[in-house]
């Protein structure tokens, strides 16, 4: 995916300004093929947070704790932590000087090759604590860049993780300047041209606009599909939650679908579609989607818009909640966040408290505070049918209650009637059959030659 940039990182110090070098790669300072992290050894991390103002001491701990196992994910290890309390950000570095010298003596304490900030960090911020600290230091959005880098394995989702981490590098490209042609003023003493940190800058934007360009065709063709499939009888139904909330276990439990499942955050980056068979006979797609977090960096919700489109156009979202976490509300606000980002807080919403098997008590508690949820075990299967039928009335009950006369030679009408929609009244005269039926929008607009009163306006009852 790399044609139009050269092989060696692009815009990167080969050592700090002040001459200090340090093996740490974790970052902008190397990494194989072009990533963020180098993998040839274990790099030893020191965390740093800052909570500002009023913030809420636990949720500020939550955040830390959520980061190591970030750091972790991404191959390195967290070897110290340091929190700190200010009013107000730190313009020039965001934490202040004199903690950033405490934090640079922590890091030489422990031989920390990287810190890793919580709080997202300005390319200036950035570069002015690398010249304190005298090693990398990477903010949270560079580790799960890292982390969605390692887990891509879609073309879109390739594509998308390479365009999040271009804009992440555009405004934080760097070198040496004594390793750059200069250019002087004036008739014939001008330099050769443009300095290396302008050809990186142009080949970075041109391969932007081409990885823009090729998700919007990725966008067209999904947009098809989806068209394809509201054309059917079919709903669709996307499975959100938290990462490692166990919903790529749901999928898997419920179709079949043989996902990938392993006990870390983002395990699971590319959209899965299948074909689900509800228990009142009707059938939905069912899609698995990439999890969310705490502080889910903006450029990289845009980035994968494409693939949270599925979201936006379903019926139905099963929101998967991990009932033995340690902050499941917390949990459940970082997802609403990221759905009204995309715009897709207005979507009907059913919740599945996972890993009942783990701690059943837990989740039978966090089922009780919200109507309709249900406590599930995906590993297990424990709560699965229940599910299933709590998917099937949420779906039935969003759909339009309509009248129907269907002529006893329309078998096949009747026929689409009891497959594509629940049959609440049937009865029969001198004109054919009669039906109240409840249907989505699909169906209505195929059997809308059977309305009542020969094919005049469907009459619409109260579902």
């Amino acid at each position: 995916m790399g044609d139009d940039l050269p092989e060696e990182p692009i815009g990167v110090d080969a050592e700090p300004a002040d001459g200090a070098s340090h093996r740490g790669a974790f970052g902008e300072f190397g990494g194989a093929n072009r990533g963020l992290i180098d993998r040839a050894f274990r790099e030893r991390i020191v965390l740093a947070g800052v909570a500002l103002g009023r913030e809420d001491p636990d949720e500020v701990d939550a955040s830390m704790d959520e980061l190591a196992r970030l750091v972790d994910t991404a191959g390195a290890d967290p070897v110290a932590r340091m929190l700190q309390h200010r009013d107000a950000p730190d313009i020039a570095t965001y934490v202040g000087s004199g903690k950033a010298v405490e934090i640079r003596d922590l890091s030489q304490q422990h031989d920390a090759d990287t810190v890793v900030f919580d709080n997202e960090l300005t390319p200036a911020q950035q570069g002015n604590l690398e010249t304190i600290l005298k090693r990398s230091a990477l903010d949270r959005t560079a580790v799960i860049l890292d982390i969605f880098a390692q887990n891509a394995s879609s073309l879109a989702g390739r594509t998308q993780v390479e365009l999040a981490q271009l804009r992440y590098r555009l405004p934080r490209l760097r070198r040496s300047g004594r390793t750059f042609s200069q250019q002087a003023g004036g008739i014939g003493t001008r330099g050769p041209g443009e300095t290396q940190l302008e050809v990186d800058r142009r080949r970075i934007m041109r391969r932007i606009r081409k990885l823009e360009k090729d998700l919007v065709g990725v966008r067209q063709n999904r947009a098809t599909q989806s068209k394809r499939r509201r054309r059917t009888s079919n709903r669709s139904v996307a499975i959100v939650g938290y990462t490692n909330a166990g919903k790529s276990t749901l999928l898997n439990r419920m179709t079949d679908a043989d996902v990938l499942v392993e006990d870390r955050l983002f395990a699971t980056l590319d959209a899965t579609t299948r074909r689900l068979e509800l228990p009142g006979g009707e059938a939905v797609f069912l899609t698995d989607t990439v999890g969310f977090v705490r502080k889910l960096p903006h450029q990289l919700v845009e980035a994968f818009r494409t693939t949270l489109d599925v979201v936006v156009d379903a019926d139905l979202l099963v929101h998967v909640v991990d009932s033995s976490a340690l902050d499941p509300f917390g949990d459940i606000d970082a997802v609403r966040g990221v759905l009204r980002e995309i715009g897709a807080e207005d979507v009907p919403e059913l919740y599945a408290f996972n890993k009942a098997d783990t701690d059943p008590v837990a989740a039978a508690r966090l089922a009780a505070r919200e109507e309709g949820a249900v406590a599930v075990s995906a590993v297990t299967g424990e709560g699965i049918e229940d599910l299933l039928a709590a998917i099937g009335r949420r779906l039935r009950s969003s759909a339009r209650v309509v009248s129907l006369v269907v002529p006893f030679d329309r078998g096949d009408a009747l026929a689409m009637a009891h497959r594509e929609g629940e049959v609440l009244d049937e009865s029969s005269d001198e004109h054919g059959w009669r039906l109240r039926v409840r249907l989505d929008e699909g169906s209505v607009g195929r059997l809308a030659e059977f309305a009542e009163e020969g094919g005049g306006p469907i009459v619409l009852d109260s579902p």
